[in-house]
């Protein structure tokens, strides 16, 4: 909950529902830097909001083990928690929550909630960091596989972040085991991600977020120097809490001026104001298999402040919500593009606001679960 997608796509959440008399037990893992920065911020959103809050350490190495350690920590906090509070529901936020969650519905004969966010064994695979061919990673995967399939049986419902993944899923031949499956995007929180007026006519392109192992920054960076030779003043202005080193050292390789590249960090409720001045937003993700189920968080946010975004096809329903809400420019081909068209395009603010109302608010994002809780307890 420390980091900023536990603040972006779990508290929100859970802080309406509670208004609606659910009571909630939050366990997350914490990485320390992270925890100790920001625990006292988090405490006190749970307080204000009657939310229990159960953190636990995260376990970077050794690797596997320190995985295996913080499964055992984290059986061992339900357990306990289940000898204090005859739970209705389990809300279990992709695929290793969701194993537990499966042993205690059983246990305690409760519901249980799939949020399954993606094909997760996969996005390890696509992502690089399993070889499904190499042992152990092999067995790893195909044993995530079945429960991914155990899971997606005998949860009381799934939730699917896009519409091409719950398409997807709905492609297996067991799919009439399956139980309820909705979709709901990554959600923003528009009250805050909203438009602010430019005070600057300069020629700022954005990246907001981390560019960890999905985002083409090289690519990225590449389609900013041919905006920058178009339009020498031009600038690339990065909100990240990533190394400015990784940037950097890609510049100097493609022979990009250090001085047209900002990079700063920042906190959630300055980004509204930090991004003012740009003209767009670059998200290109590595397009693979398990992205179908990608909704990528920024792009709600983006077009909540009235920022279009140019990204590349194959991605999640990111190809639909653009087309749709014309909310920016798709990329069939990141080698083939129309700087023409791009850069004598004019967008409105407030029309790109209207349509993140209409498809990324979080007070519809919170009415899609309410229902199913509803239905489930």
């Amino acid at each position: 909950m420390t980091d900023p997608l536990g603040q972006s796509q779990v508290l929100p959440y859970i802080i309406n529902l509670s208004k609606e008399n659910y009571t909630f037990h939050l366990v997350s893992f914490e990485k320390p830097e992270r925890f100790n920065k920001n625990k006292s911020l988090i405490k006190k959103i749970c307080y204000e909001n009657n939310i229990e809050w159960h953190p636990l350490n995260y376990t970077k190495n050794p690797p596997v083990l320190s995985t295996l350690w913080d499964l055992a920590k984290l059986n061992q906090k339900i357990k306990k928690l289940g000898r204090k509070t005859a739970f209705d529901m389990i809300h279990c936020r992709s695929y290793i929550p969701a194993i537990f969650g499966l042993k205690f519905k059983r246990k305690w004969n409760a519901k249980l909630l799939f949020d399954m966010r993606g094909f997760w064994a996969d996005e390890r695979v696509d992502g690089g960091l399993w070889n499904k061919n190499k042992f152990p990673f092999n067995k790893i995967y195909n044993y995530f596989k079945r429960k991914e399939k155990e899971l997606l049986i005998h949860s009381d419902h799934t939730i699917s972040l896009t519409h091409n993944g719950k398409n997807e899923l709905l492609l297996n031949p067991d799919k009439d085991d399956y139980a309820p499956i909705s979709v709901i995007p990554c959600c923003a929180d528009l009250n805050l991600f909203k438009p602010v007026k430019r005070d600057s006519n300069s020629f700022v392109i954005g990246y907001l977020g981390s560019l960890g192992t999905w985002y083409l920054l090289k690519e990225m960076l590449v389609f900013f120097k041919k905006i920058n030779e178009k339009i020498p003043d031009s600038k690339f202005h990065f909100l990240t809490k990533d190394n400015p080193d990784i940037i950097f050292d890609h510049c100097d390789n493609l022979g990009i001026d250090r001085k047209n590249i900002l990079i700063e960090e920042t906190d959630r409720e300055d980004i509204p104001f930090k991004t003012r001045n740009w003209i767009f937003s670059l998200c290109f993700i590595r397009p693979s298999f398990s992205k179908i189920f990608s909704s990528p968080t920024k792009q709600g946010e983006l077009m909540g402040m009235g920022i279009p975004i140019i990204c590349n096809s194959g991605v999640g329903d990111v190809d639909f919500i653009v087309e749709k809400y014309k909310s920016g420019f798709v990329l069939k081909d990141l080698k083939k593009v129309n700087f023409g068209i791009i850069l004598n395009s004019n967008f409105k603010k407030q029309k790109l606001n209207e349509g993140a109302n209409q498809y990324f608010s979080l007070e519809k994002g919170v009415m899609s679960y309410l229902k199913i809780y509803q239905k489930i307890c």
